[in-house]
């Protein structure tokens, strides 16, 4: 009945003070323009705009769509192509217009009150036989301050390729700039080949995030294929460049290289020499007052077994403040110890400041795929709740050496439950209730940190979250937090690697999803992993699959948490449409209009609920599923909204698609309304088809 379920999950999850003031101290005052993937460069994804609020969003029309159209250029990436980009909106002084990326790595500058295209940037990417998911998640701005404002490259656009290039373009015309590296473009390969653990495969590793700049520096991570199924993967370091010229100036590698440094204690110097990962794939954050980068580090490699790696493995699934300039470790935050779990740090690190005491704290807050929130001084890395060490289970796999404890914070809680027993099982009928109650019991479960173990064991949330890369959104005006979550289980297994046969395609080897065991090249294992789903492919626990939740972080309590997404779309055949929610990607906005805007669901509708509440306002059918976050500007005083809805390669790869969509109130209405700056008092519909 519902088979379509199944491709989707097993892939996902495979993977006081003035409210205005509370935003952090360093960030680009939000607006008209939104001038960062994440609104500003600390990740909060808030907007002072309120033209489209609590009272109208109903209202919402389509004010012009935009297609990519490198779909029909490049037919056989298709099914790798997701279009996940954020656009950014530039200053009218660098030309006003909407500049986001492909799943290709084209450059795009559009009208940002038509949609019409101004200018496009082609790097001509180079592919693989069978590439990776081609994901680009945006762009970013930079004005040289020692340039004349009429120069070419005053005003700069900066992106990564996913065949590991920068590029550097004119912002006002596409052109590339020349001062740029090569002719607008520097070859990082090189660097990669050089670098402590060389990829074996240069499909491995990617750009798909944007640079982040600190001052003139420019800084990137990568997204590394490889490392969940290789103990030598490449090595995760961070690059910087200058932004002028492109030349390499910088690199941390979250793996402490140097047996005497000062990160090395919770390593033996032989996985110094061999441990990869640890690279951030997710976005970067800065404070550039403060000529700081926050950096959220993955694990080390290999994901599922510890024993080439001994000890802590710091600083891999951590917050890392580096020193812009010099990429010297300021600070650092271990979330995650000794991780087997692939407990990656997802999301973009969010900058911003937390009234506690009587002051306000400059704050940096880390949303892990575990479902918990992590609150830390900016300038130091304490919490600013307490953080116990708990003890967990610790009876690993032969040649395994779990860590005993694992950090949790006492605020705020679990955004989730995070206990699955076999009274949890849930079903459809009592035929799969049966079934998933027998899948939970006979494996490991129950914690949060269950360890592998080759009988098999349940992870709840799943691998994938949780939290996913889209991240959270901070409203100033409620100390609120707002983040999407996946509650849906994972089976996985430990076998021996003598039990699996040799794979013979090579991409088997590299962890391309297939829903085959997978050896785990340098361990004595393989891995076998499954979403936790019953005979008629529902998962087994009870829904929502997925929510939207609302956390206070002055006090560090859930103030709501309310379902996100319909099951409908996700059957075989027409179901009602359930709130059970399902697979999610990408995350959430918020205005000071008392909105959240968030897509991320597989049922192809982008959402509007009231920020202070929780209570969905609106939604409206979208071309293809929004596995992205949306972004709002204004343009011509008209607010728009607009969100990339083009479908994901690991969460719906069956509707890739190539739709940027705007929306913005009538026209007709806008002129109707007191010319006050005064909200408007208005009702209506939740939903429009």
């Amino acid at each position: 009945m519902v088979r379509r379920l199944l491709q989707p999950w097993l892939v996902v999850i495979a993977i006081g003070l003035p409210p205005a003031a509370l935003l952090a101290d360093d960030a680009v005052p939000a607006g008209s323009d939104w001038l960062h993937v994440g609104g500003d460069a600390g990740g909060s994804r808030y907007s002072s705009l309120e033209q489209i609020n609590h009272k109208n969003v109903w209202r919402l029309e389509r004010a012009w769509t935009w297609r990519h159209g490198d779909l029909e250029r490049f037919p056989e990436q298709r099914e790798f192509a997701g279009f996940n980009t954020t656009p950014i909106l530039l200053p009218a002084d660098a030309g006003g217009a909407l500049v986001l990326c492909t799943p290709f790595n084209r450059l795009v500058a559009l009208d940002p009150a038509s949609g019409k295209e101004r200018w496009s940037f082609d790097p001509k990417v180079r592919f693989g036989k069978s590439p990776a998911p081609l994901r680009c998640l945006g762009v970013s701005y930079w004005r040289d301050p020692k340039a004349r404002p009429a120069e070419v490259c005053t005003h700069r656009i900066f992106a990564g390729t996913s065949d590991r290039r920068l590029l550097a373009v004119d912002a006002i015309t596409g052109t590339p700039c020349a001062g740029f590296g090569s002719n607008g473009q520097v070859d990082v390969n090189p660097l990669f080949a050089a670098s402590a653990l060389a990829p074996a495969d240069p499909r491995d590793v990617q750009f798909s995030a944007p640079p982040v700049l600190v001052n003139d520096v420019l800084v990137i991570g990568h997204v590394d294929s490889s490392k969940n199924l290789a103990a030598r993967a490449p090595s995760g370091e961070i690059r910087a460049f200058d932004a002028r010229s492109g030349a390499f100036l910088w690199s941390f590698d979250p793996v402490p290289r140097n047996p005497e440094g000062p990160q090395a204690g919770s390593w033996t110097p032989e996985s110094l020499a061999s441990t990869g990962g640890g690279n951030a794939s997710s976005l970067l954050s800065v404070d550039e007052k403060r000529d700081l980068v926050f950096v959220p580090t993955s694990s080390a490699s290999p994901d599922w077994f510890g024993g080439t790696r001994p000890g802590d493995n710091r600083l891999a699934n951590s917050l890392v403040a580096l020193r812009g300039s010099t990429g010297k470790v300021v600070w650092h935050f271990q979330t995650v110890h000794h991780d087997v779990w692939d407990r990656d740090t997802p999301a973009q690190p969010m900058l911003v400041d937390i009234p506690k005491d009587g002051r306000r704290i400059p704050a940096v807050v880390i949303l892990t795929r575990q479902s918990l929130v992590f609150v830390l001084n900016r300038e130091t890395g304490v919490p600013l709740f307490p953080v116990e060490e708990r003890p967990v289970p610790a009876a690993g796999v032969a040649g395994e050496l779990l860590s005993k404890t694992q950090p949790f914070p006492v605020k705020p809680p679990p955004l989730m439950n995070t206990q699955l027993g076999p009274d949890d099982a849930w079903g459809l009928t009592f035929w799969d209730q049966n079934r998933c109650r027998e899948l939970i019991t006979g494996a490991g479960h129950g914690n949060l940190y269950t360890p592998p173990d080759d009988k098999g064991w349940i992870m709840f949330p799943g691998p994938a979250g949780g939290v996913n890369w889209g991240g959270g959104a901070f409203d100033p005006n409620h100390n609120l937090l707002v983040t999407n979550l996946a509650q849906i289980g994972m089976y996985l297994k430990l076998l021996p690697r003598a039990a699996v046969p040799p794979a013979e395609d090579a991409d088997l080897q590299r962890g391309t999803p297939t829903g085959q065991p997978g050896i785990i090249q340098g361990t004595p294992w393989a891995i076998e992993q499954h979403a936790l789903l019953g005979p008629s492919g529902l998962p087994c626990t009870s829904p929502p699959w997925s929510t939207l939740v609302g956390v206070d972080l002055a006090a560090g309590e859930i103030r709501w948490s309310v379902p996100l997404g319909t099951i409908d779309k996700l059957a075989s055949r027409r179901l009602p449409p359930f709130k059970w929610g399902g697979p999610v990607a990408g995350g959430p906005i918020v205005t000071a209009g008392g909105i959240t805007l968030i897509g991320s669901t597989a049922d192809a509708k982008l959402r509007a609920f009231d920020t202070e509440t929780g209570h969905e306002l609106w939604s409206v059918s979208l071309p293809g599923p929004a596995h992205a976050n949306p972004m709002t500007y204004a343009a011509n005083g008209r607010q728009y909204v607009v969100v990339a809805a083009g479908g994901d390669a690991l969460v719906s790869p069956e509707t890739i698609d190539d739709y940027l969509v705007a929306y913005a109130l009538p026209d007709e209405y806008l002129k109707r309304q007191p010319q006050t700056g005064a909200p408007a008092l208005d009702s209506g519909p939740v939903s429009v088809p």
